[in-house]
């Protein structure tokens, strides 16, 4: 505690004498200043204890005095202790009166007492109450250093500060998420932060703000965690005052630990990380085996169950990492195995299939489609994924060209995600509905449809019906109420317009898609 008025009275060998402002002697004193000014308050900060003889003063005057008062306590001075013996032999009533009314405190110093072992008094009070600061500062410092190399976690090291500062402490995620508080009540009052922890979030870090409960009387101040572009986390903590010295130092503490372990974390994660990749290319290369005795406990489990193969990549900066971020909270929570790994702009991905990254995936890209558009004009999602179909070990080469087959489906209809399964089941007209496709599409039967408008014959529709009967004369010919020559001679014209041989199989493919896209633009079956 630092010195106050009351600590100045009970010394003993100062001998100062209360005579106003008695009720507020709990008053703490930044300093003893001597100043015989008619107005000092200029060169004052405030919490002063201001010594006087009144050299310059009518101290009798009730007007001057009043005025001389109001001006001290108006500046935040903690009290007045006068000196008798020098100029006046007692403290004149109009000082004592002005003192009184305006509640500052009236100290009166005896002719024995000089003005320089006050000061020495307050100096010596302050220096050791800094002393006790700092060594309880150093202390919390031990205390929460072997919290945090325990390996019990966050939680540990919160406890202790949190009894240190007599309040509550709280440690955030990247996305805002309270991981961990102390006491455990504290976690609903920490979650009402979440929005100020989304604030700080965006601004470089370190970074500080202090805020008020809403709901409370805390004052509760937010620190970053990290020394990089964005934060990794924050640490809030909640106290009914400002931090002192000693609680500063607890705090300051625990959030260079705190930064420490996300960045000791940041680097294992990249040692799994190079790990994953080795594995990776295992699994793509067929070694499956191989691939099992590199992936170890770390990622072992997750070749044991069936997995989801998923490729994102990024057509705006920072997309595939606003994405990582996601998925790698979502495996935290829910304590899956997950295998991520860089590839140049694009970001491969094994997971569990039906687990929460899956999960926290499609509804990452649910809030990519609902987002309105952004101010450049673009309407294309921040990140698109193509997700493969379930796959094990042996299948992870497939699972992966499923994944990109997905992904490209996904960048053509401007989709954030496009699963595997969309592709392999049902019809394949949803895959005819692109631009370049369609575009294909007009281009191959445009001489055919310029050939009829003309009224020169029914080409398209002969060559339609002739193609659904899989090129079977009679069938189609009935299909469309013409003799099979007929229907002959027709397609030898469809062959002299397009140029292409229709006993050519690939031909006969590209006209029958190219047919059923124009069909499914224009609404026919």
């Amino acid at each position: 505690m630092p010195p106050t008025l009351a600590s100045l009275v009970q010394h003993s060998a100062l001998k100062l004498t209360v005579r106003a402002g008695a009720d507020r002697l709990g008053t703490p004193v930044r300093w003893a200043h001597a100043s015989e000014l008619a107005d000092p308050v200029p060169y004052m900060e405030g919490g002063e204890l201001l010594l006087v003889t009144a050299t310059n003063l009518d101290a009798r005057d009730p007007a001057t005095m009043r005025r001389y008062v109001q001006r001290l306590a108006g500046a935040g001075v903690a009290g007045v202790g006068f000196g008798v013996g020098v100029t006046y032999d007692d403290i004149p009533a109009a000082l004592v009166d002005a003192a009184e009314e305006a509640g500052l405190p009236l100290l009166e110093v005896p002719r024995r007492t000089p003005f320089l072992a006050i000061s020495k008094a307050v100096s010596a009070a302050i220096a050791a109450d800094q002393y006790r600061s700092v060594t309880a500062g150093f202390e919390a410092q031990r205390e929460l250093t072997r919290a945090a190399v325990a390996g019990d976690g966050p939680a540990a090291l919160l406890t202790r500060l949190a009894a240190h500062i007599d309040g509550w402490a709280a440690l955030y995620d990247s996305s805002g998420a309270v991981l961990a508080a102390a006491p455990d009540w504290a976690a609903r009052r920490a979650a009402r932060l979440t929005p100020e922890v989304e604030r700080l979030r965006d601004r470089p870090a370190p970074a500080s703000a202090v805020v008020g409960d809403t709901e409370g009387d805390d004052r509760v101040e937010l620190q970053s965690l990290g020394t990089g572009r964005r934060a990794r986390g924050a640490l809030a903590v909640g106290t009914g005052a400002a931090l002192g010295t000693a609680e500063r130092y607890a705090v300051n503490s625990a959030v260079a630990l705190l930064t420490l372990t996300t960045a000791r974390s940041r680097a294992l994660q990249g040692a799994e990380q190079r790990l994953g990749a080795a594995v990776l290319r295992m699994l793509l290369a067929g070694q499956s085996d191989h691939a099992r005795a590199v992936a170890g406990d770390l990622y072992g489990g997750l070749l044991d169950a069936p997995f989801r193969l998923l490729i994102a990549e990024a057509p705006v900066p920072a997309g595939t990492e606003t994405l990582a971020e996601a998925l790698d909270l979502a495996a935290g929570r829910s304590g899956e195995t997950l295998l991520m790994v860089p590839e140049g702009e694009r970001l491969v991905v094994l997971a569990v299939d039906g687990g929460a990254v899956v999960a926290a995936c499609a509804a990452h890209a649910r809030a990519e489609e609902d987002r309105p558009p952004r101010e450049s004009g673009a309407d294309e999602p921040e990140v698109v994924v193509g997700l493969s179909a379930p796959s094990g070990p042996i299948a992870v080469s497939a699972a992966y060209k499923q994944a990109e087959q997905a992904l490209l489906v996904a960048r053509r209809r401007g989709r954030a995600l496009v699963e595997h399964e969309e592709l392999a089941a049902g019809s394949v007209l949803p895959l005819l509905a692109d631009d370049a496709v369609r575009a294909f599409a007009d281009g191959m039967l445009r001489p055919l449809q310029e050939h009829d408008s003309k009224g020169r014959g029914d080409l398209v529709a002969s060559l339609r019906a002739w193609l659904s009967r899989h090129g079977q004369w009679d069938a189609a010919a009935a299909d469309l109420g013409v003799h099979r020559h007929t229907l002959r001679y027709r397609m030898r014209r469809v062959e002299e317009i397009l140029g292409r041989s229709l006993d050519d199989p690939d031909v006969r493919m590209e006209l029958w898609l190219a047919l059923k896209t124009t069909a499914a633009s224009s609404g026919s079956a």
